[in-house]
């Protein structure tokens, strides 16, 4: 077993050194950057089998820059704010539709001595998934997926903005972020310490007490400007093929497997906290919080993968989360200085 954050960043000398056949990656950009470089093998024969076990939307995530088909979607899970039922009840708080209500929430829950914005970002990535919502957001769904791609530049008014809306929610954030883990954040949830907090619904793995589970809810992060909340935050985890294993016959079966509903129920059986991506899955076990996760995505307009899935690997890693670790820790954030570094690493493709 690899650890997660150390396998996603040793991916390319993995891929180019002996890997398995079948491996588990993120659909996007993450998949199409190593299509792109030849490293994976195509599987159109399996989404020949599978194909109509999924929506057009899990296709699209699915396919290679040369239009063929390398991804099988297992899972996804959607972003949002999570908080305890019992606590919100307690002190009568309601579920903000707006952003202006969120920081009104925000300043009520400080008042009543509880740190607002459950955070944490040692790690680096979840901070992410803030820009990312802020960004679509404010500016839409197609802008999250064109600055990602550095089809629009750093450098301009919309991004500033994304980061002014941010700063005033900054104070109401845990200071304690940077020195913390998710894990850490979810358990300063679970004690009451925290309101709410922003992650993907794998924070729930965390809940081992099924009475605290059962007292978990979350709300779509609010409408700002555009689009209200039509795009949901819901990376996409599944299998690739690795182009040494493109001739296992065995490996495209399972792949094959993997794409039906027996083999996601399956799946689920062990980790409820993701929401299986092929039609049929029985969603009669499925607690509220499952249902209402799974009706989130499914009732979305628009999906996006998380910034380090949607944004070239070294824009992610090498500027990305540096720079908001650096704003989280002062506010501060230059523009610029992102789209120089974003202009040299998407030149260097």
């Amino acid at each position: 077993m690899v650890p997660h954050n150390d396998f996603q960043n040793k991916i390319n000398s993995y891929l180019q050194g002996s890997p398995d056949d079948t491996f588990t990656w993120f659909a996007g950009y993450r998949m199409q950057y190593y299509a792109g470089k030849g490293l994976l093998a195509p599987i159109d024969d399996v989404w020949e089998t599978i194909g109509g076990n999924y929506s057009d939307a899990l296709k699209k995530a699915s396919t290679g820059p040369d239009g063929k088909m390398y991804f099988v979607p297992n899972y996804n899970y959607p972003w949002g704010f999570f908080y305890r039922k019992s606590l919100w009840a307690e002190k009568g708080y309601q579920v903000p539709e707006t952003f202006d209500a969120l920081k009104a929430l925000a300043t009520k829950m400080k008042a009543d001595g509880i740190i607002p914005i459950g955070f944490a970002d040692k790690d680096g990535w979840p901070a992410m998934g803030t820009f990312d919502y802020m960004n679509m957001r404010l500016n839409g769904y197609q802008f999250h997926v064109d600055l990602c791609a550095h089809k629009e530049s750093w450098d301009q008014q919309k991004v500033s903005a994304v980061f002014d809306t941010w700063a005033a929610l900054l104070p109401f954030q845990d200071p304690a972020a940077l020195g913390q883990t998710w894990q850490d954040a979810a358990k300063a949830l679970e004690a009451k310490k925290t309101g709410m907090y922003l992650l993907g619904s794998f924070v729930t793995q965390q809940f081992t007490d099924p009475a605290v589970l059962a007292d978990i809810d979350f709300f779509a992060f609010p409408e700002i400007a555009m689009e209200g909340r039509d795009a949901v935050e819901a990376p996409i985890d599944g299998l690739l093929l690795s182009k040494k294993g493109g001739d296992n016959k065995a490996a495209r079966d399972f792949m094959a497997f993997l794409g039906t509903a027996e083999a996601q129920d399956a799946y689920a059986a062990v980790d409820a906290s993701n929401i299986a991506t092929a039609k049929g899955t029985d969603t009669s076990k499925f607690s509220p919080l499952n249902k209402k996760c799974a009706d989130t995505i499914a009732d979305a307009k628009y999906i996006s993968q998380f910034f380090d899935r949607d944004a070239l690997p070294a824009m992610a890693n090498n500027v990305m989360i540096p720079a908001l670790q650096s704003f989280i820790k002062d506010g501060k954030i230059d523009v610029k200085n992102l789209e120089a570094q974003a202009k040299t690493l998407y030149a260097a493709q």
